[in-house]
């Protein structure tokens, strides 16, 4: 990929974006609060508060696509509506004066019906909380006279991915030996959606025009229980199957008359206590894409993780090294 590529935020989908893209040979302007981000020759970061429209203008000059990969200071409703409608309208501006694209990652919160099977084609429409904040933003860049993709995914995993359910919370348990408590449900399926392949479809629509302005979802293997996750990962870190426990719905809403952050996930609980499934078939043959296989994914998640934590996290699967960091 030639040209020049804006992001904005270095969490894991912003910074793995960022990395794909100057392996293709793009050149990328990274823009976050710190001026972190990859290293690489083809990558400038630059501090800039991607929120004030002040001063967008410069650094989006000359892009050919903006992946917009920030997200709120907390994870609550109260902090995505203050922070991440105006941050969007400030980015969208800037895009459209630049005649770039802006991509989008987006999440499974505003679907209407999150019993049924998620595609492209399902409703919408959530209300209230986080799931209508992200309805709102959907129909926000609908409105918005600048091009726009919106890619979906599933909860995340991968490199990098520290807060999340197959992140911090399950990973370093795991490589240490140790029994796991995941939330609502062990057994009921739910779609994790590898972050490499997130960045990759998000990478590969910014550069076809005629998945503009749509919705489409990341490349996600068939949904996984928690169980199956984390056997998934202990068996790519040689290690045994660890004991997993769920922590009741009405604990973690007990929970919550105390803590605003157990709160605030007993309002997404539901995604764990059910079935939680999204489909991505349509998306992966519109993009000419696939998932990348569980176990390869799983790997490559594990020892990043291994490169984080250091040495006497369990033994190193077969030709690898426990210190080596994933090649994803």
């Amino acid at each position: 990929m030639s040209g020049l590529y804006v992001v904005t935020g270095a969490g894991p989908v912003g910074w793995t974006v960022a990395e794909q893209l100057a392996e293709r040979g793009g050149r990328v302007r990274v823009l976050t609060r710190s001026g972190s981000g990859p290293d690489h020759p083809l990558i400038e970061k630059l501090k800039v508060d991607a929120s004030n429209p002040g001063l967008l203008g410069d650094a989006f000059e000359g892009a050919a696509a903006v992946f917009h990969c920030i997200h709120g200071s907390s994870y609550s409703a109260a902090a995505w509506q203050r922070e991440l409608p105006a941050a969007e309208q400030a980015v969208l501006a800037a895009a459209g004066e630049a005649g770039a694209v802006v991509v989008f990652p987006e999440s499974l919160y505003s679907y209407s019906d999150p019993r049924q099977v998620m595609t492209e084609d399902s409703p919408r429409d959530a209300a209230g909380g986080k799931r209508g904040i992200r309805t709102a933003l959907l129909r926000s860049r609908v409105a918005s006279p600048t091009d726009t993709v919106s890619v979906v995914a599933g909860d995340f995993f991968g490199p990098r991915v520290r807060m999340a359910h197959a992140g911090e919370r399950m990973v370093p348990a795991i490589l240490a030996g140790h029994s796991l408590q995941v939330v609502g449900s062990a057994d009921q399926p739910h779609s994790f959606t590898y972050v490499p392949d997130l960045a990759a479809a998000m990478i590969r629509a910014a550069g076809e025009a005629k998945l503009w302005n749509r919705v489409l979802h990341a490349p996600t293997n068939p949904p996984l229980t928690q169980h199956q996750i984390a056997h998934a990962f202990a068996a790519a870190a040689g290690m045994p199957a660890p004991r997993v426990r769920a922590v009741p719905g009405w604990v973690l809403r007990a929970l919550g008359l105390f803590s605003t952050g157990m709160r605030e996930l007993g309002e997404t609980l539901y995604q764990f206590q059910q079935p939680f499934m999204m489909d991505s078939r349509a998306s992966e043959e519109q993009l000419g894409l696939h998932p990348t296989p569980l176990h390869v994914a799983a790997r490559a998640t594990v020892e990043w993780w291994r490169s984080e934590l250091g040495p006497g996290t369990g033994p190193a699967p077969e030709g690898t090294s426990a210190g080596a960091p994933a090649d994803a």
